[in-house]
């Protein structure tokens, strides 16, 4: 059975009505709980809400993005803001907050994303996961994940709870919906010239080495379409950098002028 329910945002603090919205957009766990590291860094400076995608949800492209704008026009006029949010995007929510974005870019003050997986379609294999995962038994799924894992992250720069709860994120998503996901990715397509239409500033994070995509290769062709693009390359980390325990959000955040100007503090 296929759940259309509506996508959600949940507040893992509490919101402050003073402070800034950053809003994550989930990779293709799509749970949104994988952010909890980054919390403690940027909490400071802002109210955080997380994205989080029914794990039986098969919205496309256009409907996540309808969906994203509703819920960012809500959360505006609630809180009052003046302004619109701070969208970071990991890998799958890279390129749903571009869509975002290109789709309302009024709604989008500052733009962070990280490990986008707008590279996808330069991994040809992996779109041989649309058809595999179809029919793949389940249990082969649900171990199959484990293996991936180096694929997805650098295991030994991540601790051992760490790893753990990103396993079991990838196995909280059914391999129906992982294959509808990495459909959607096999489509994913922007244009050279919608990509310089975006003017907000955007930090792009890459991690030199990850396994699963070509993030450096991409986010050097991003900022060089971006305005007022910015790069950071991660040298150490792999696909899944959030969670690496040398890994601050903040501090890069504040190295490139991306934390509200407003505040004073230390990292």
């Amino acid at each position: 059975m296929i759940d259309q329910t509506p996508i959600r945002l949940l507040a893992p603090q509490l919101i402050k009505k003073d402070l800034p919205l950053l809003i994550y957009l989930p990779g293709m766990d799509g749970t949104g709980e994988l952010f909890y590291k980054q919390i403690k860094f940027l909490s400071p400076f802002f109210s955080i809400y997380c994205l989080s995608i029914s794990r039986y949800n098969r919205s496309n492209w256009h409907q996540l993005t309808e969906e994203m704008i509703k819920l960012i026009e809500k959360e505006i006029k609630e809180n009052n803001l003046d302004k619109g949010v701070y969208l970071c995007g990991e890998s799958f929510g890279g390129c749903l907050a571009i869509k975002v974005a290109l789709a309302a870019p009024k709604l989008v003050e500052k733009m962070i994303l990280i490990n986008p997986a707008s590279s996808f379609n330069k991994r040809p294999w992996l779109s041989l996961g649309v058809e595999l995962t179809q029919w793949i038994p389940d249990f082969v799924h649900q171990n199959s994940t484990l293996g991936f894992l180096p694929f997805l992250a650098a295991l030994n720069r991540i601790e051992r709870p760490d790893r753990q709860a990103l396993l079991k994120a990838m196995q909280s998503v059914p391999k129906e919906i992982v294959s509808w996901r990495i459909s959607l990715l096999r489509d994913f397509q922007v244009e050279q010239e919608e990509l310089k239409s975006l003017t907000q500033p955007i930090l792009t994070i890459a991690s030199h080495k990850d396994q699963l995509l070509p993030s450096v290769e991409e986010g050097q062709e991003l900022v060089s379409y971006f305005v007022r693009g910015n790069l950071t390359i991660l040298p150490h980390s792999g696909h899944a950098c959030l969670l690496e325990t040398e890994v601050n959000l903040g501090k890069m955040l504040h190295k490139h002028d991306f934390l509200p100007t407003q505040m004073n503090y230390e990292l």
